[in-house]
């Protein structure tokens, strides 16, 4: 058993949680997913199954987009309505035009600090493990890139946000940012990831639809990237883990390769001499056992 489900996240729940539900429905340890989302938010969750998750790293993730709502003048420890309230301050008097004013500051390439409450490692311990125990620790800035920032909507204080952005970008810490530079503060109040790069919410399934029909094969959830067909006996050494040549040589720098039942056993990487050097393989067995 072996695919990629794409899998829409109910709230309340952890995108471990996510995979822990797979593992029981499907009934196999070896399950993985690309892309944390907190417990509050929603949304578009790809989860590998079986020897699938060796690709997790060649799928097409990004860019990643996602809508959110943001509670200006309430400052939370969590940056998002599930943490403790630390400060409340007074809205300008024109919401709508300060945020607007700042919003271009928070497109192209930005850099963000991770919030405490967050899975990124200071000292092999995950910052939230700190964060609970009242423990603030300093944190190094990350690079991240917005391709689009956009207002949709303002009422009161509450105003609805799109963004289209690289991986590892922090909504949470956008909005707490933005609010900080408009000058009171500011939380998620509700957050939905409606693509992670091919990966559209609307072709998603509920938790309570996973299943073995719903897994998509590795030939459709890599694409764009390039498929080659190869021979039985150059299957047989890619799967023996030997470079193959193949011509004409691919230009692009991982390729799929495909066995002669068109299933995927590999991403190669093309090497000097326009080799195929095989960087992932599916073991010939996990194919032995679908029969």
């Amino acid at each position: 058993m072996l695919g990629i489900l794409n899998i829409d996240k109910p709230q309340g729940l952890t995108s471990h949680d996510v995979v822990n539900h797979v593992r029981r429905k499907l009934g196999t340890r070896r399950v993985g997913h690309a892309g944390t989302l907190d417990p509050l938010a929603t949304g578009a969750l790809v989860v590998a199954v079986g020897p699938a998750t060796r690709f997790l790293q060649y799928l097409p993730l990004e860019p990643k987009i996602y809508e959110f709502t943001v509670l200006f003048g309430i400052e939370t420890a969590s940056q998002d309505s599930e943490g403790e309230i630390v400060a409340e301050k007074p809205l300008p008097p024109d919401l709508e035009t300060s945020i607007l004013e700042y919003m271009p500051r928070f497109t192209g390439e930005i850099e963000q600090v991770p919030p405490m409450f967050s899975a990124v490692k200071k000292d092999g311990r995950p910052l939230y493990h700190l964060a609970r125990q009242g423990i603030e620790v300093e944190r190094e800035p990350r690079t991240v890139y917005l391709d689009e920032f956009s207002l949709l909507d303002v009422q009161g204080a509450v105003a609805k946000f799109r963004c289209v952005c690289s991986g590892g970008t922090y909504v949470r810490t956008l909005a707490h940012d933005l609010g900080q530079i408009i000058g009171c503060g500011g939380h998620v109040r509700e957050l939905r990831r409606t693509a992670v790069g091919r990966f559209k919410v609307e072709d998603s399934i509920g938790v309570e639809e996973i299943s073995q029909d719903q897994l998509v094969p590795l030939a459709d959830a890599l694409q764009p990237m390039p498929m080659i067909s190869l021979s039985r006996e150059l299957t047989g050494d890619v799967w023996n883990g030997q470079r193959v040549g193949v011509r004409p040589v691919p230009e692009q720098k991982f390729v799929a390769l495909q066995d002669p039942e068109g299933r995927v056993i590999s991403v190669a990487e093309v090497v000097v001499g326009g080799f195929l050097q095989p960087a992932c393989v599916i073991p010939q067995e996990a194919f032995h056992a679908e029969l």
